[in-house]
């Protein structure tokens, strides 16, 4: 069978952040200097990009110690509100740096008085264009509608972004380093892939839970799900499912849970998928360690990665699953209906 668009750039992604891990490092010093005496970050950004911030955010706040917050476009783009931004570094994130959204809610941010930072894959794009500084993902070239690569490229970024900001911006190093090997490990095993796909083939409900570091890779899983096997979705942080909608839970559900192998919400996740199938539905685990995989129904491996860097490779994971079920649905997943690869909010 000739691979899929999608499943070629999947396999180009080691090789992308290793590029892009070589390309922004040289940046930490000017990175910092734009960071200096502002309290505040903001991220800008919509679709897989905004998940990426979500990573970014937790990056930040968990190993930096720096205070990150989403931010909301509309606050410019509609209600042209003016905000004192003096103290904050606003970072932008487009994989195209063409959304006309971000674009603008960038130049707003630097009419407010913040610092800016783009993350995109296009150096000559409007967005790296007009920022104080543009971090350029070295993705290559991206054909298939569904973002892989770029958005693997995407967090890289954020995470080099990141730990610039630490104490010790050199302190995630040698883990990042690891992160091409063990996606190249996942593409090349495909541990519980298959199994995944045949459940989450028998149904129409789906729902897909993390939370923290790898709350990222929980919904840009559900995000793709939705967009590349037109499967409506609920993306939702454990926290959140407890508060009210767990109640949606019945054996016609699967569920899939998204966790690190390490770190203080590896035993809450597994406690959620016990009670996810004591409801009634089929569970499916990504990642995780060994008591999180025996707990779920059908086990997809995750990568051998510490919590501060594994959402780079767990959503991986998750694309593998996501590529392997559209087949499965006849489906194409190189260009999901209705979708483009550039997407503006409002037309």
């Amino acid at each position: 069978m000739t691979p899929t668009t999608m499943a070629t750039e999947m396999a180009e992604q080691p090789e992308a952040i290793a590029r892009t891990l070589a390309a922004l490092r040289p940046l930490r010093p000017r990175i910092r200097e734009l960071a200096q005496d502002r309290g505040q970050i903001l991220f800008v950004a919509r679709g897989s990009s905004d998940n990426a911030a979500i990573y970014a955010r937790y990056l930040l706040e968990v190993h930096a110690g720096r205070v990150a917050s989403l931010a909301a476009p509309s606050v410019a783009t509609h209600y042209r509100s003016r905000l004192d931004l003096s103290g904050a570094l606003v970072v932008s994130i487009s994989q195209s740096g063409q959304t006309e959204e971000i674009v603008q809610t960038q130049a707003w941010a630097r009419d407010c008085g913040a610092a800016t930072i783009a993350v995109t894959n296009v150096a000559d794009s409007a967005l790296a264009r007009e920022a104080d500084l543009a971090l350029l993902t070295e993705a290559g070239p991206e054909r298939a509608v569904p973002a892989t690569k770029t958005f693997t490229t995407q967090l890289t970024a954020v995470a080099v972004l990141a730990t610039a900001l630490a104490e010790d911006p050199s302190a995630l190093d040698a883990d990042l380093d690891r992160v091409p090997a063990a996606i190249e490990k996942l593409l090349a095993e495909r541990t519980g892939v298959d199994a995944a796909a045949t459940a989450l083939s028998r149904t129409n409900e789906v729902l897909v839970s993390g939370r923290g570091l790898t709350f990222a890779a929980a919904v840009e899983t559900a995000l793709k799900l939705e967009e590349t096997c037109l499967r409506p979705v609920r993306g939702l942080s454990y926290a959140d499912l407890r508060h009210g909608p767990i109640a949606i839970v019945d054996p016609q559900l699967v569920a899939i849970v998204v966790a690190p192998q390490d770190g203080p919400m590896v035993s809450g996740l597994t406690e959620l998928l016990d009670d996810l199938h004591q409801r009634g539905a089929i569970t499916v685990g990504i990642g995780g360690d060994a008591g999180f995989a025996q707990a779920a129904d059908v086990a997809v491996a995750g990568p051998d990665l510490p919590e501060t860097v594994a959402p780079l490779a767990l959503v991986v994971a998750g694309q593998l699953v996501v590529e392997t079920l559209a087949r499965q649905l006849g489906l194409d997943p190189d260009a999901p209906r209705g979708l483009h690869k550039v997407t503006q909010t409002d037309r």
